[in-house]
């Protein structure tokens, strides 16, 4: 919706981790403020805002649910190919087929809250890689009743390196047509320097969705996109 709301912040000398106090701290309290308690029931489903969130790894909860892992392409084409119908030549971009496959497969059992963490870094080309597994970043996203409603990572503030990840997606953009352009601006700002940092953004709509009772979106913003009167 071009009309969703959106909180963003960000902590220097943080990284995601951190983020995931702030989330959890403000959930409960805003939870506790309103109605008294830490826990809530939304849609019928019981919901217990009090910390710490579990912590699920994006790619085990992939190959856990789907039997491959987010890497083996020809597993991913097919699965999103007898899901869509798409022939599955046509298939036009890995990571975006592995995010349906992930949506379909795995987001609606998360009742949470719950925390899926460390994306695979082609998901995620601005956040920090991880130490321990290079082919992963330290970002999460944040999910209550099914729904995303944080998303959060270590922000990237390497120049070099944030270049060399826009020149992928370009790559990427020309096998697939998708239209892209490297934000050299972007780059420049980074090499006269960031610190450390993390960075948050909580999706609004969706909290009040949650703390309301109301099952669309479209019933909560503020001013929602509506058809001409014929």
């Amino acid at each position: 919706s071009p009309e969703f709301t959106m909180l963003e912040l960000y902590q220097a000398y943080a990284d995601y981790t951190d983020m995931m106090k702030v989330v959890e701290a403000l959930f409960s309290q805003v939870t506790l403020s309103v109605f008294g308690s830490s826990k809530i029931t939304y849609q019928g489903n019981e919901y217990d805002l009090t910390p710490p969130y579990p912590r699920l790894s994006y790619t085990a909860l992939f190959k856990e649910n789907t039997g491959f892992d987010v890497w083996d392409e020809e597993r991913v084409k097919k699965a999103y190919s007898e899901k869509t119908g798409v022939e599955k030549s046509k298939v036009y971009e890995h990571w975006h087929a592995v995010d349906k496959l992930f949506e379909w497969h795995c987001e609606e059992a998360l009742k949470g809250p719950v925390f899926i963490i460390d994306y695979p870094v082609e998901m995620s080309p601005l956040a920090k890689q991880k130490k321990s597994d290079p082919r992963l970043v330290e970002r999460f996203e944040c999910f209550l009743a099914g729904m995303e409603v944080a998303n959060a990572f270590t922000e990237l503030n390497d120049p070099l390196e944030q270049r060399k990840r826009f020149e992928e997606q370009l790559k990427r953009a020309k096998e697939t047509e998708i239209p892209r352009v490297l934000d050299e601006d972007y780059v420049e700002a980074l090499s006269y320097g960031m610190p450390p940092a993390g960075g948050l953004g909580i999706g609004i709509d969706r909290l009040i969705m949650f703390f309301t009772n109301t099952a669309t979106i479209r019933d909560v913003i503020l001013f929602p996109l509506l058809k001409a009167k014929e």
